[in-house]
């Protein structure tokens, strides 16, 4: 059964039939849509181009606009794009797209996509607009008003000659669909193209209408499948993701800040001109929410000073290390034994003595985690990685699998957790079955597949996703008698209690249409940003944006010359998109995919007019600011600021 969320272009016969005795095209491409919740392309002006000019025909112009069913974006967007020269209007859309550009344009349109057969494709988007997939669509015909859900009685063949002054019999307050029609027709000067077509009665042994109902109403659902909201966006991983894991060249300096996680930066305990190894601790954690720093290599130290924060945008004291290329172990660096001889406060001991911290972007110091004050009956590893474009989690699997799962185990001792789960999405089957081959004996450990959506890897998603328990507003994860950890940060414990390595290193992805050759790399803790993108064959263009994490919730660069972090996962430099905010015009699809199921529309006024106190009440601080509103925006406007603008405000007590 074809995805009624979709639409495809026409067959080339079906085509040159539309285009006969039509000429001066303007072709209109619906650019988003529902279609966003599921990987598929769809058809390009140019492919429709293609083919109406072997017709002989001529086009004076194309435009791809932004959720075409949008009747108030698309009428902007449209209003003096269609050329003087102008005579017919192809749109590449649904029959939603195609009902709203008939209703705007003065001159005939219509549908250059499949929407008449019973394998043709429609959206289902929030519009007023409706289809109802009936599988014979007659908008090509109707000038395109649906003679179903713009009729009262959905009358596909003809009229019933029940109008009065314009209304329906059946319902007073409707605008009869066919008188509709008829007017249209009579000043597009279509009538006699209509009304030259024979009666068609309703098909219904090639439309089951009642099962095709059902099956929409089931794609609708699908929408919510694991949980509420989420997108699809391109992913781009294939930029990086066929790429074998390398280690990057010994840096000749490293800048390591002593803030490297959540809660109070770590006190330097080096000094200038002090000689310091690999895995020594330079900086010592500061109270329970703390963690200390290590030294990533064996050198000199030349600075104790403020320097530019890469996340923060600010001088911290971070330690500046010279290198002398030995890699030195410091004494300290010695397996722990046994992870089945170790007591989980041991294991807990390691893990804060080691400075490992959530790796997936938080940084939120492990060791706290692991002491839980609530009974654990589930520890999950994400290695989701849903973030576009990102390759290290997929590489740790690949690559460190054993670690992984190594680590998973002693968090799942430490914490009394009875079983394990690693969810990893299911656009990455080489990890997943690695994985199931490798635990394949183990009954407490369990590798989940999870549907590829973002942001799947927050860990209220994934909660929810695999245990089907919400966390409270306010509450964590143990809340829900779970705890959620990175892969990385599973393979870095591994790496504490069997080699006594502190986290100094981290697998970083080098991504993104600007990045000249991206790659996955292990990169020491404090690298220069830019020293990895020059390795990486620099910048191309100038039109480039360069982040530490992925496009949706990364931290954008301004200043190259910054270090890597403990909780730096990637470094993408994609094409600046260029987007001046309208006003919200209340469409609703913020809401609609927002996972953590609030009303963003409010957060974007109420920030503007400094209401606070409006966003504390729509519950703003429940934001995990994920980026799914900013995305899916029609206005383009820049909710995750706003919101972050209100969030600051709100703990300042304003």
């Amino acid at each position: 059964m074809a995805d009624y969320t979709k639409f495809k272009l026409k067959k080339r016969e079906e085509l040159a039939s539309a285009l006969a005795e039509k000429d001066d095209l303007f072709v209109v491409a619906c650019n988003k849509c529902f279609k966003e919740l599921e990987g598929f392309d769809e058809p390009e002006c140019g492919m429709f181009e293609e083919i109406a000019k072997e017709q002989g025909k001529r086009i004076v112009g194309c435009a791809k606009v932004d959720f075409l069913c949008n009747e108030p974006l698309t009428a902007k967007r449209l209003t003096g794009s269609l050329p003087e020269e102008a005579k017919n209007v192809f749109v590449i859309s649904c029959g939603l797209g195609i009902q709203t550009v008939a209703k705007l344009a003065e001159m005939p349109v219509y549908a250059a996509s499949d929407t008449k057969t019973a394998d043709g494709h429609h959206g289902m988007a929030l519009t007023d607009t409706l289809c109802e997939a009936c599988g014979q669509c007659y908008l090509n015909l109707t000038g395109g008003i649906c003679p179903i859900v713009d009729c009262s009685k959905s009358l596909l063949n003809g009229q019933c000659g029940g109008a009065k002054n314009g209304k329906c019999e059946v319902n007073k307050e409707m605008d009869c669909g066919w008188q509709l029609i008829y007017d249209r027709l009579k000043k597009q000067g279509r009538l006699e193209e209509m009304l030259s077509q024979p009666a068609q009665t309703r098909d219904y042994s090639k439309v089951n209408y009642k099962f095709i109902s059902e099956y929409v109403n089931a794609a609708r659902e699908k929408r919510y499948e694991g949980y509420y909201g989420g997108i699809h966006p391109s992913e781009r991983k294939e930029m990086s993701e066929h790429l074998a894991l390398k280690r990057f060249p010994e840096p000749l300096n490293v800048v390591i800040h002593m803030s490297q996680h959540a809660g109070a930066p770590a006190q330097p305990i080096v000094e200038v001109g002090q000689y310091v190894k690999v895995g020594q601790k330079i900086g010592e954690a500061q109270g329970a929410v703390s963690s200390p720093i290590h030294s990533s290599v064996s050198g000199t130290v030349l600075a104790v000073e403020p320097r530019l924060h890469p996340v923060q945008g600010t001088e911290l004291t971070a330690v500046v290390i010279q290198s002398d290329g030995k890699n030195a172990l410091h004494e300290s660096v010695q397996p722990a034994g046994e992870l089945d001889s170790l007591t989980p406060e041991e294991i807990v001991a390691i893990v804060r003595e080691k400075g490992i911290v959530g790796m997936g972007g938080a940084g939120f110091p492990t060791a706290v985690k692991l002491k839980p004050s609530k009974p654990i009956e589930m520890v999950l590893l994400n290695g989701c990685e849903c973030e576009p474009i990102l390759t290290a989690d997929h590489h740790v699997l690949l690559e460190y699998a054993d670690d992984v799962i190594y680590g998973l185990k002693a968090i799942m001792k430490a914490a009394g957790a009875p079983k394990g789960v690693i969810a990893v999405e299911d656009n990455k089957p080489d990890a997943v079955e690695l994985l199931r081959s490798k635990t394949a004996g183990m009954q407490d450990i369990e590798v989940v597949a999870v549907k590829t959506k973002y942001p799947q890897g927050a860990e209220k998603m994934l909660i929810k996703r695999v245990m089907g328990r919400e966390v409270p507003p306010g509450g964590l994860p143990m809340d829900a008698g779970a705890i959620v950890s990175n892969v990385s940060t599973a393979k870095a414990i591994a790496d504490a209690i069997r080699k006594g390595m502190p986290l100094i290193e981290r697998v970083v992805c080098v991504s993104g249409e600007r990045i000249a050759r991206p790659g996955n790399f292990i990169i020491k803790n404090g690298t220069s940003v830019r020293e990895i993108i020059e390795y990486c064959g620099g910048i191309k263009g100038e039109d480039a944006t360069v982040k530490l994490g992925g496009p949706m919730m990364g931290f954008k660069v301004e200043n190259l010359n910054v270090p890597v972090l403990k909780s730096t996962n990637g470094i993408i430099a994609v094409e600046t998109i260029s987007k001046e905010a309208a006003e919200c015009i209340k469409c609703g699809r913020c809401m609609d995919v927002c996972p953590m199921e609030l009303r963003p529309l409010y957060f974007t006024k109420y920030a503007l007019q400094e209401n606070w106190e409006g966003m504390k009440a729509q519950n703003v601080m429940n934001c995990i600011e994920c980026g799914c509103c900013e995305y899916i925006c029609s206005s383009k406007i820049p909710i995750v600021e706003r919101i972050k603008l209100g969030k600051t405000a709100i703990r300042k007590g304003k």
